[in-house]
């Protein structure tokens, strides 16, 4: 028995060595494992990464060739004093550089091969080549570069960069050296974009000499081109909305409602693509990544999370309405603020009273939806349930949410609920008198531009939008099914009309009157928030951010938009001129409102951004406050807003 036992075991171990052998030899002979054979140089055939076009055809992002100088430390032989000072001047690099990237290059592997010098130019390349030879271990490396046909939409295109250590751990497909999408476009669609790599495999003799391809080639495979994509974005619309926004801080987007295409998507600052390619890149970037004041990198459009103001109250207005707590009817009156008891809650600017829905919206009146947000709450006997299914029908309009799009970055802004205002003030200590600055987008609320104008597409679609999203068309391939398929919010339909009436009413009648375009019915709401800052640890007050929300035509409309400005006063001063501009030159094509545009080209806020604050404190709801000093007065300005009275916390429209 014990024989038969010990003459099994010689028997199985013999089938798994066996079994193993035949694996290696035989089934695994393939390209992939070939890649850790120490006796086969490796060479990588980087393939033309796809185009970028706009969604009207216009090529947007090419490739231009780059030639990377790469070395295989182990290879390397060293160099006498003349040698490799010919060699280093070459490469317009210092002898000290060429120790350190040797050093850098051997610890990251002394048999791999890694980059040098990457991307010499044509002209440095064509010195180089000829006297490569020299130079055991080191050789060149072609794939290309990003060549921006445009000087536009940075945030949107994006850029390439170098793999680090990180990334090559999380994704193996990557090495030392190849590039890799590190923002928009770039980065939403890089596996689409890159292609995939070419390889040949090289015999090295035992003097480590190439002596051929590896067994004629058979496992080396030829690269597959990255796939020409087309995004949503209107160039032209793009380049305006950046023109309007020079000397400007803030963002635009701008959606059709009909898809949820988004069709520009604009930061300002903002800078040239073209900086963050070649050699300079990392310069360039670093420049651009510590300017910490203006921020150019910092895409306002999709990351900044401001106040809402005041056309968060059309949301409001429509939560009402589907709770039952209002009628369109209803009239409130308004003594330029909302008083509890003889406390004044909130200001209010001058307008007739008493106001009902209509001209709550058209004219922004404060006590109007101070009165109707406190009626949802106080619909409900717990506040904290009432806060709840407050928040679920905000977030139902995509707020408080990143939106699941296809944008490489991006913020949730914030809706509170119940459990919020039990944290700061306790489980049922709270009511709709502490949270009254909701009604009219300040307090805890909080949005990004993306997610004001798809609450504009929303609303101009009567109950439901498209999550936005800037690929239109993948080659060989198809858009993915979220962007296709509708989400609905929780209002009924009916709910819309007398919103979007009022929202009408803000262009007819209302606090944009001066704004309309002719022969278009826009449908919008301005809105002024406080802009508070830490300066020196101490809160401080600046000028009012400018806040417009739209969609056009009134019905079946093409076009959603908000437009945020840092400082820029009130709604109507310049993000309501931005987005009637923007608006029409989307629909018609041209300009007709010279006047406006003019308006906005020859004022900048470059004065506001540089203003000294006082030192002077001061108390707003008990926190100690800094004013800044307004040295510098605002531009006259002749239309209907000029006499409004605007203050740090009376006016909100």
């Amino acid at each position: 028995m014990r024989k038969l036992l010990l003459l099994l075991t010689v028997i199985f171990v013999g089938l798994i060595f066996i079994s193993r052998l035949f694996y290696l030899q035989v089934y695994k002979k393939e390209a992939y494992s070939l890649l850790e054979d120490n006796a086969i140089s490796k060479e990588y055939d980087y393939p033309k990464r796809g185009y970028v076009y706009d969604r009207n055809g216009k090529l947007l992002v090419a490739n231009q060739p780059s030639y990377d100088v790469m070395v295989i430390p182990r290879e390397v032989e060293k160099l006498d004093s003349t040698t490799l000072n010919e060699f280093c001047k070459l490469l317009k690099i210092t002898t000290e550089e060429y120790q350190k990237k040797l050093a850098r290059a051997n610890n990251y592997s002394p048999r791999l091969p890694s980059p040098f010098v990457p991307q010499l130019s044509k002209k440095d390349y064509a010195v180089l080549q000829e006297k490569m030879r020299k130079y055991q271990g080191f050789y060149i490396q072609k794939r290309s570069l990003r060549d921006y046909q445009t000087s536009i939409g940075a945030n949107v295109l994006g850029d390439l960069g170098e793999v680090n250590q990180s990334i090559i751990n999380k994704k193996p497909y990557y090495k030392m050296g190849d590039l890799i999408g590190k923002q928009g476009i770039e980065l939403s669609y890089e596996k689409a974009l890159r292609g995939v790599k070419g390889i040949k495999f090289i015999q090295k003799d035992i003097f480590n000499k190439n002596i051929g391809p590896y067994k004629e080639g058979r496992f080396d495979t030829l690269p597959q081109p990255g796939k020409d994509i087309k995004i949503t974005i209107d160039s032209e619309l793009q380049a305006y909305g950046e023109l309007l926004m020079t000397n400007k801080r803030g963002g635009i987007v701008a959606i059709n409602p009909a898809n949820g295409e988004i069709l520009a998507m604009v930061t300002g600052p903002s800078y040239n693509p073209n900086l963050l390619v070649g050699r300079e890149r990392n310069k360039n970037f670093s420049k651009l990544f510590l300017d910490t004041i203006s921020k150019p990198t910092f895409d306002r459009g999709l990351q900044a999370q401001y106040p809402p103001g005041s056309p968060f109250k059309v949301i409001n207005a429509l939560i009402a309405l589907q709770e039952g707590v209002i009628d369109i009817n209803d009239k409130v009156t308004c003594r330029q603020g909302y008083y509890y008891g003889n406390k004044k809650l909130t200001g209010c600017h001058h307008h007739k009273s008493p106001v009902n829905m209509n001209n709550g919206i058209a004219q922004s009146c404060n006590a109007y939806f101070v009165n109707t947000y406190r009626k949802i709450i106080d619909n409900y006997d717990d506040a904290g349930n009432a806060m709840n299914i407050w928040a679920k029908h905000a977030k139902s309009f995509g707020l408080g949410d990143f939106l699941n799009n296809d944008l490489s970055v991006g913020r949730p802004g914030r809706i509170p609920n119940g459990d919020y205002y039990d944290r700061a003030y306790g489980d049922n200590r709270w009511g709709s008198t502490y949270i009254v600055s909701n009604a009219i987008g300040q307090g805890e609320v909080e949005a990004t531009p993306i997610q004001l104008a798809n609450m504009a597409a929303a609303i101009g679609n009567r109950g439901y939008y498209y999550t936005p999203h800037i690929i239109k068309d993948i080659e060989g391939d198809t858009i993915p099914s979220r962007y296709t398929t509708p989400k609905y919010t929780t209002i009924d339909k009916r709910h819309f009309e007398p919103v979007i009436q009022g929202m009408f009413d803000v262009y007819n009648k209302g606090t944009a009157a001066t704004l309309r375009i002719p022969g278009i019915d826009i449908c919008g709401k301005t809105g002024t928030a406080e802009n508070f800052v830490k300066i020196d640890n101490v809160k401080t007050q600046l000028t009012d951010h400018s806040i417009f929300v739209a969609f056009a035509p009134k019905d079946n409309p093409k076009i959603a938009i908000a437009v945020f400005v840092e400082n820029g006063y009130w709604g109507s001063r310049f993000a309501g001129r931005m987005a009637s501009l923007m608006i029409e030159k989307h629909i018609k094509g041209e300009i007709t409102r010279t006047d406006m545009e003019d308006w906005i080209l020859t004022h900048s806020l470059e004065n506001e951004y540089a203003k000294p604050y006082s030192g002077k404190p001061f108390k707003i709801n008990g926190e100690t406050t800094l004013q800044v000093i307004d040295k510098v007065k605002p531009p006259k300005d002749d239309d209907l807003n000029n006499a409004i009275n605007i203050n740090s916390n009376s006016t909100h429209q």
